[in-house]
């Protein structure tokens, strides 16, 4: 029989449709053809993106050269622009703002193909060691209240270049699913002085039935109202609210886990188009009028790490109700992702 099942982060209700039961071969993914020609990303051709703002080199070679290990640059077109004032105002009800913002490029890696699962720890470690370093600097800005951090992978999920790559968009505002999380994680904290994020990881920790896999410092786990098929969480064991302040030491352990966790989708979906989104604390700065806003968020906010592969589309009533279908039980899809040898 079908359920009705709610996320206690989010207050998000979804629908787990196990009649309709997909396993992984029932999720038809097509290959898609490489993308041959110019690749503005490629090395060697550091003069057809904007100047890089941070990169990880090889010793002796110079910025906006070959020899890098992983880049950052602007974004040649981006959502929004770094530049002027947020200019907040209304037209009555209706309220708008500048587009400021910050919308910046990590390359991942000179290689023109390659998974981020397929690549070594010591690469994905300079990849996590980018976006700490950039929601560091971005967060002392305070026009931005909120820095997202994400990965569009196949054209399917968003991405409109092969190069392995992931993206960051700073914003003015806090977006409304981040919000929501922020606001039920603080009204959690408010009545029982403890993270939802740490009572939810040991409620999965206890039950293993939802666990993919494990280690010192990181849980992967489907969970319980899962929007998607074979969605997951990435979620560290100790509480940070934001992910700038993750140790150094622990970053490899993190590596170690996100290459383990996608290369088990690629191997079990026969390597599926995904997004990955990392939902951090927002900005700290203190605000006009409000200086006890979000002033819990040490306490009640935990970072992580949502993966979803892209293997079904949203239609009618998806859009209309905000309520997702999901085919395939969390517990079930958690069972082929831990059985599957990477």
């Amino acid at each position: 029989m079908p359920e009705l099942r709610k996320d206690p982060v989010s207050d998000r209700w979804v629908i787990i449709s196990t009649e309709r039961g997909k396993r992984p071969a029932d999720f038809k993914v097509e290959k898609e053809a490489e993308k041959t020609g110019f690749c503005p990303f490629c090395e060697g051709n550091e003069d057809k993106t904007p100047r890089e703002i941070i990169s990880i080199r090889k010793p002796g070679t110079l910025p906006d050269k070959p020899g890098w290990l992983v880049r950052v640059t602007a974004n040649k077109f981006p959502a929004l622009i770094i530049e002027g004032d947020v200019n907040r105002k209304g037209q009555g009800m209706l309220d708008m703002m500048s587009g400021i913002g910050a919308h910046e490029v990590i390359v991942e890696t000179p290689e023109h193909v390659m998974h981020l699962g397929d690549m070594p720890v010591e690469q994905i470690e300079k990849v996590l060691w980018a976006y700490k370093q950039r929601l560091i600097d971005l967060e002392k800005d305070k026009r931005f209240r909120y820095i997202l951090v994400f990965k569009n992978y196949g054209s399917q999920a968003g991405a409109s270049l092969a190069h392995p790559h992931s993206q960051l968009i700073a914003t003015p505002i806090t977006p409304r699913y981040v919000k929501m999380e922020l606001t039920n994680s603080r009204l959690y904290f408010q009545q029982k002085e403890r993270c939802i994020f740490c009572d939810l990881k040991e409620q999965e920790l206890g039950s293993g039935e939802r666990i993919i896999s494990e280690n010192e410092y990181y849980v992967a786990f489907c969970p319980f109202a899962s929007r998607f098929p074979f969605e997951i969480w990435l979620l560290p064991r100790k509480h940070y609210a934001g992910f700038q302040e993750l140790p150094d030491e622990e970053r490899s352990q993190l590596a170690i886990m996100m290459k383990d966790t996608l290369s088990r989708l690629k191997v079990t979906l026969n390597n599926p188009p995904y997004n990955y989104v990392l939902h951090t604390a927002p900005n700290p700065t203190p605000r006009a009028g409000r200086p006890d806003y979000w002033g819990t968020i040490g306490y009640d906010y935990h970072w992580h790490i949502e993966i979803i592969p892209r293997l079904t589309m949203m239609a009618g009533f998806e859009w209309g109700s905000g309520l997702y279908i999901n085919p395939t039980s969390p517990e079930q899809a958690a069972k082929f992702l831990r059985d599957a040898i990477v």
